[in-house]
């Protein structure tokens, strides 16, 4: 390990959850547990977190909400869910409440690892090649790739990791048709229907992102992926 990972950890299932964090603790993880909504936000308020882990179900205040909450005091911190509730639509609104990933129990916890160290380098809290530096100019917009951070008339809006590295991956092929497969393997790691559908999410965040530079337009070619353009660059 780099450095010693702290996971905010929040489960109403006693038994699964003292399964889960004793498995996390032998792969080096420091973590702290909360049985329900309102305790697992005060503990987020009150301690400095590198990703939360959140059942979907909880008492007192649910992942949801909890999410929600954790999302508009910090935009960057990796929220996974873990849920015995695995429709589409749970899903989908998951990731529009701000969360990155959904896992769905029963889990292996080499799946869960894997999720998190996947996330853990995407941050730079694993080290690898940083592909996230330097600064973008998009159309009106000026995008900080190390920070992650969208300005436009002195207006700055944080992004989170996801939101970053897809923006990232049009700053890095302008004006280029860049296929659904290759953003979701490199971004996502898979292409299952669930990351699709998740991608599908991602882009429509940054459509409103970018929706204030009339110039600019993230256009999608049916079945096969998406182009930022300029419409200065097609006149």
């Amino acid at each position: 390990m780099d450095q010693q990972i702290k996971i905010l950890y929040v489960e109403d299932d006693l038994t699964l959850s003292f399964v889960t964090r004793d498995n996390l603790q032998l792969h080096g993880y420091s973590v702290d547990f909360a049985e329900d909504g309102i305790e697992g936000w005060n503990m987020f308020r009150d301690n400095k977190y590198d990703l939360c882990i959140f059942d979907v179900m909880l008492p007192r205040m649910d992942g949801y909400e909890l999410a929600m909450k954790v999302r508009r005091q910090n935009r960057e911190i990796p929220i996974i869910f873990l849920t015995a509730r695995s429709t589409r639509e749970d899903k989908i609104h998951g990731l529009r409440i701000g969360a990155d990933d959904y896992i769905t129990k029963p889990f292996s916890i080499e799946e869960l690892v894997l999720k998190i160290e996947v996330f853990l380098r995407r941050t730079g809290l694993r080290k690898e090649t940083d592909e996230l530096a330097g600064t973008c100019i998009i159309g009106s917009f000026t995008f900080d790739m190390s920070n992650h951070t969208l300005s436009r008339q002195g207006v700055k809006k944080q992004l989170t990791h996801r939101e970053a590295q897809l923006l990232a991956a049009f700053c890095r092929y302008p004006d280029t048709l860049i296929k659904r497969n290759e953003l979701l393997m490199k971004i996502w790691g898979d292409d299952h229907y669930f990351a699709s559908r998740s991608l599908d999410v991602f882009i429509s965040r940054l459509r409103k992102y970018l929706k204030d530079d009339p110039a600019l337009k993230i256009e999608n070619v049916h079945n096969v992926g998406y182009r930022l353009v300029t419409t200065e660059s097609h006149s």
